[in-house]
């Protein structure tokens, strides 16, 4: 394999990307310098960022990754941190309705939880459990098309559904509204259920996979950012370059040519973009103006991680269990807060409790107008409502994604076919990360690893060498 490998964005997806390409090099007797990094931003990591509250180390973006995510278990050992695996505690959680309420067993792994649990939570008045169990005897059929996580639901299973489970959950993941996120894209097991002609609860359990035994979320002792430092740190030789933006993307005799914010240009045979795909869109405008266009068309939300420390014995009454989503209402800030050093053992020590709250969804990003103290006072009185947290933090910290999560809206996949058709047509450019194929931490370094895999792939072909991952 020759000629420079150029990687653009350095969150877990370009990382994931560059540790592939890095270990392919040095494999075959070359240079991992030839493999090339730069990342706009001061430090490598993306979203997944750990800070420091109250001498504690606690994940202000994402905060865990699915256990299931392919080959994610695979790479946790690859990287030495098997054994940093930590588990949330098997504590229920709530939803804020009028109250809190808890949460069916089995809805945050994306099961429908019991007939008897959901009556007791009353979340749902009698008739929205009457409008609810009609799914239960209604035949379906599989989607025609692509249609809005809130249209499917509502017509099985009711409004109320909607705005109290489907929205809190699904659309407080994705920082959407279930109105606008894409079925097919976001929520497939929904398409998948009503494939089975039994409808989606139904559905739901008769597509369930078997029981692995292990926990459905995971983390690690010192938090999610331990994952791109292992990738960082397998990056030994590679040109990485912090603070270092691309303008654009050009084409070259040999490939292309990026051109830098300083003037400078760095040419490579091929480039992975893992950048949001606003800033692709903006780098490839020229070489590819239809890619350009359709990347311009993905939405993005932004978000904000309001962290509080209190003095442990002033939560002594704060509810059993993980946290609680909020249901959307009026006057309300917050979207969901996590119980930190309830959820987490590791962080279950020392004089402090911790406690974040998660701001802001493409429907309403008002309260990120707020300046940091008002956005905690804001914060803190929705706790308060919730779940009786009157006390003053000790500490409190606020930490602002803008323009962080990708909304799949409805014929995001279709989008996503039409960007990577009309890349594969203008040459050697290749894109990777959450606006794609997954937005989850763990779906990212898989796009990454599978990214690095396409860019290989042709040298594969031509000389029979065996690939990295053991395929030819």
């Amino acid at each position: 394999m020759t000629g420079r490998l150029l990687v653009v964005g350095g969150g877990v997806a370009g990382l994931a990307a560059a540790e592939r390409l890095a270990s392919a090099v040095r494999a075959r007797g070359g240079d991992p310098g030839d493999v090339v990094l730069l990342d706009a931003s001061p430090r490598f990591g993306g979203n997944v960022r750990t800070a420091e509250i109250a001498g504690c180390r606690i994940d202000v973006g994402a905060e865990a990754v699915i256990s299931r995510a392919p080959g994610l278990l695979d790479t946790c050992a690859e990287l030495g941190l098997s054994d940093e695996i930590v588990s949330p505690r098997a504590d229920g959680a709530y939803i804020w309705t009028d109250r809190l309420r808890p949460l069916p067993p089995g809805l945050l792994s994306g099961l429908p939880g019991g007939g008897r649990e959901l009556v007791a939570s009353g979340i749902l008045s009698l008739a929205g459990l009457v409008r609810a169990g009609a799914d239960l005897v209604r035949p379906s059929r599989p989607l025609d098309a692509d249609e809005s996580i809130g249209s499917l639901v509502r017509r099985r299973l009711g409004d109320q559904v909607v705005r109290r489970l489907i929205d809190p959950l699904l659309g407080g993941i994705h920082a959407g509204d279930c109105d606008e996120l894409s079925v097919k894209a976001t929520a497939p097991m929904l398409a998948a259920a009503m494939a089975t002609g039994k409808g989606i609860v139904r559905g739901l359990r008769a597509n369930a996979p078997p029981p692995s035994g292990g926990p459905l979320f995971i983390s690690f002792r010192r938090g999610l950012a331990e994952l791109p430092a292992a990738l960082r740190a397998r990056l030994d030789g590679v040109d990485c370059r912090s603070e270092t933006a691309v303008r654009t993307i050009q084409r070259s005799d040999d490939g292309v040519l990026a051109l830098l914010a300083d003037g400078s240009t760095i040419g490579a045979r091929h480039a992975i973009l893992a950048v949001p795909a606003y800033a692709a869109g903006e780098m490839i405008a020229g070489y590819a103006p239809t890619a350009a266009s359709e990347l311009a068309a993905i939405r993005y939300a932004s978000v904000a991680t309001v962290a509080m420390a209190f003095a442990r014995a002033e939560l002594a009454a704060l509810p059993a269990g993980s946290g609680f989503l909020a249901e959307r209402r009026r006057g309300h800030t917050i979207t969901a807060s996590t119980f930190s050093s309830q959820k987490w053992e590791h962080l279950d020590a020392g004089e402090s409790a911790l406690l974040k709250c998660s701001v802001g969804y493409s429907g309403d990003e008002s309260p990120l107008l707020l300046d940091d103290d008002e956005l905690v006072a804001a914060a803190h009185a929705d706790l308060s409502l919730a779940a009786a947290v009157r006390a003053t933090p000790r500490e409190s910290r606020v930490f602002r994604f803008e323009r962080a999560l990708p909304q799949y809206e409805v014929g995001h996949a279709e989008r996503v076919q039409r960007i990577e058709r009309a890349l594969a047509d203008a040459g050697p450019v290749t894109l990777c990360g959450a606006a794609y194929h997954g937005a989850g931490v763990g779906a990212c370094v898989a796009d990454g690893r599978a990214a690095a895999d396409a860019v290989l792939a042709p040298q594969v072909a031509r000389t029979g060498e065996a690939h990295p991952t053991g395929q030819r």
